[in-house]
């Protein structure tokens, strides 16, 4: 399918690894201008230097840590005025019990995963309008709309960033300029696998792969019977950052293989 972005500008924010990797992918596959940021230099070259082999693009890694002002300045310098605007964030730490959690804790969830994607729109959509089109499409978690206790510090925070985006994206779509979220739930990623260690923790399991892997599916209890790879997720991404989506306005797209009990 033409998505019909060739030559438009892509800005994945969170690009180096998991669904922002397979998201940029599948925008340079579409023949886009892309630059894609991560906080991880090594990686994030690694990232780009595969991405433009693969597609032929033109690829601008960007070092830079967005939940932070000095990060997003950065960003803001290297990618001034892209047409195309994907954002995700590194899964915070799973909680244990929520009795523990901190008032530093919930600042650094609220920094990372709403206030950093909520400065990144506000900088990028001005421009986006002055064009008469643009895409803002965030990649953030189904626990927004299905809480989890051991995802506390995930999902209230996207939960604001669903509200936001959905009365922001109703001022601005008469301009050609769309927003909306994919909400994606178990996936097995490099963030997951990363993560593996704190959900030990935070359930008191031993550090046995066998073990968590046998844990989390029965906590979780995903009707497709897997967790899903990043590139179950990523073209319905692609396709939102689109033309084909023009009529897709402040919707939250959930990727979960079932798992959310819920008509809407």
């Amino acid at each position: 399918m033409d998505l019909k972005i060739a030559g438009k500008k892509a800005l994945m924010a969170g690009g180096s690894a998991g669904m922002g990797r397979a998201t940029a992918e599948r925008l340079a596959e579409a023949g886009v201008e892309l630059y894609i940021s991560a906080r991880r230099e090594e990686r994030l070259l690694n990232a780009a230097k595969e991405v433009t082999e693969k597609y032929g693009n033109t690829v601008t890694p960007i070092v830079a840590d967005s939940s932070t002002e000095e990060g997003r300045a950065t960003l803001f310098s290297a990618c001034p005025d892209p047409d195309i605007l994907a954002i995700t964030i590194k899964p915070p730490d799973p909680n244990g019990d929520f009795l523990t959690v901190t008032p530093e804790m919930w600042r650094e969830s609220i920094e990372t995963a709403l206030l950093g994607p909520i400065e990144i729109m506000r900088h990028y959509i001005p421009s986006m309008k002055e064009k008469g089109w643009g895409r803002i499409l965030n990649i953030a978690t189904f626990s927004a709309k299905n809480p989890m206790i051991w995802r506390l510090m995930s999902g209230p925070a996207r939960s604001a960033l669903v509200n936001y985006t959905a009365s922001v994206s109703r001022e601005i779509a008469q301009f050609g300029v769309n927003i909306n979220n994919i909400l994606p739930g178990m996936f097995a990623t490099e963030g997951s696998e990363e993560n593996a260690v704190h959900y030990a923790k935070a359930f008191g399991l031993e550090m046995d792969n066998d073990v968590i892997a046998e844990h989390f599916n029965a906590h979780n209890k995903i009707p497709a019977g897997f967790a899903a790879i990043a590139d179950d997720m990523a073209p319905m991404a692609a396709l939102l950052c689109s033309p084909l989506a023009r009529y897709i306005v402040g919707q939250n797209i959930v990727i979960d293989g079932g798992q959310h009990h819920s008509l809407f």
